[in-house]
């Protein structure tokens, strides 16, 4: 119990270091490129972990999640526009954009999640592609110039450290329904689906009901951080709303950090995004920050294939159990053995009595009395 105890302390003792650093990261970085990259990540965090929410804890790998992202920032938009609503009152429209993001999860959902694995995955690509082929071409999306948002009467010191703070919301809210998921029974059937979906639903588990509960999930919160991308960046376009490379990155930092662990896409999320970032802006070569992903991806499914918090643990343990027998003591099984032999009648006169009177003694006989 004592090891227990102060196991939960030093994690609460983490948790509050961790978010006095969080709370405090733009008072102690205030450099708006900091902070820029700090918001990039953030968002990147929420939306990998309403990703690993379904996909993860599932096994059905989606990379359709920019579908909700992109479609959460053109309801805010198209929102904003048509109705006439500026300023700080533009942010009363990002439950809609999370509303619009559940919206769309359903049917899509009810299509895909009808099949498995490579179907499954063919089949959010191909929804996917569909989704930016009409903000290309129908006219209340804009076309290829898109949507622009509302000017937010900020001051240019405080307007990255506001949505810094905002998306850093998102990000605690996304982690706790996470976690929260996980430790539920919720969490349990999507885990059962992982592992062998026919034998969860010969145990009594609706399948159907259950993945397509975790997909609307992953939709609405990738919906309404799309809409804070969206107010953030000022505008939205067909590539960068449905970007493909979105999804890849997404599935790269849940890979990374450790696919179905709760730090496993945070820790991904903080050491893809801001490096992505770094070589944009460092290298004029839009392409080597691709490159470099796809060279990592690779790297990652060789080395670390089950991702840096599963692999850490597993050192960890191995080298905590070093040294120590994997046999207990003798002192440790005497009781145990000492129990067991004064049970067994067979070794004692009567023992050996009764084994040879049993088969004189009875006789096997059916149903109706005779002998058998």
């Amino acid at each position: 119990m004592g090891s227990v105890s102060r196991r939960r302390a030093a994690a609460g003792l983490a948790l509050v270091l961790l978010a006095a650093a969080a709370i405090g990261f733009p008072v102690v970085f205030s450099s708006p490129v900091v902070t820029n990259y700090a918001i990039y990540a953030l968002i990147f965090i929420a939306v990998v972990t309403a990703w690993n929410m379904f996909s993860g804890f599932s096994g059905y790998i989606s990379l359709g999640q920019a579908v909700f992202f992109g479609s959460g920032a053109y309801a805010v938009g198209i929102a904003a526009r048509d109705w006439h609503i500026t300023g700080v009152g533009v942010f009363a429209l990002l439950p809609l954009a999370a509303v619009v993001g559940a919206v769309i999860a359903v049917p899509f959902g009810l299509v895909a999640l009808r099949v498995r694995r490579h179907t499954f995955i063919v089949i959010t690509i191909a929804v996917f592609f569909i989704f930016q082929l009409m903000a290309y071409n129908f006219s209340f999306t804009g076309g290829s110039v898109g949507v622009s948002a509302p000017f937010l009467p900020w001051s240019p010191t405080t307007f990255n450290d506001r949505f810094y703070y905002l998306t850093l919301g998102c990000a605690v809210v996304a982690v706790v329904l996470a976690v929260l998921v996980r430790r539920a029974r919720f969490g349990l059937r999507l885990r059962a689906i992982r592992d062998d979906e026919d034998r969860a639903r010969g145990l009594g588990v609706r399948t159907m009901r259950v993945k397509l509960a975790a997909f609307v999930l992953s939709a609405t919160i990738t919906g309404l951080v799309g809409g804070v991308w969206f107010l953030y960046l000022t505008q939205v376009q067909p590539p960068s709303g449905f970007d493909p490379l979105f999804d890849l990155s997404l599935v790269l930092m849940a890979f990374l950090g450790g696919l179905g662990t709760i730090s496993g896409p945070i820790i991904g999320a903080l050491i893809i995004e801001p490096g992505q970032l770094y070589l944009t802006i460092k290298y004029t070569n839009g392409y080597l920050s691709e490159i470099l992903l796809g060279a990592l991806f690779l790297a990652i499914v060789i080395f670390v294939p089950r991702g840096i918090v599963p692999t850490t643990g597993e050192w960890l343990k191995r080298v905590r159990t070093r040294g120590q027998s994997a046999i207990p003591p003798a002192s440790q099984r005497a009781p145990a053995a000492t129990g067991l032999r004064s049970k067994e009648p067979a070794t004692s006169d009567e023992g050996r009595s009764r084994l040879k009177r049993r088969p004189e003694a009875s006789g096997k006989t059916g149903r109706a009395g005779e002998k058998i």
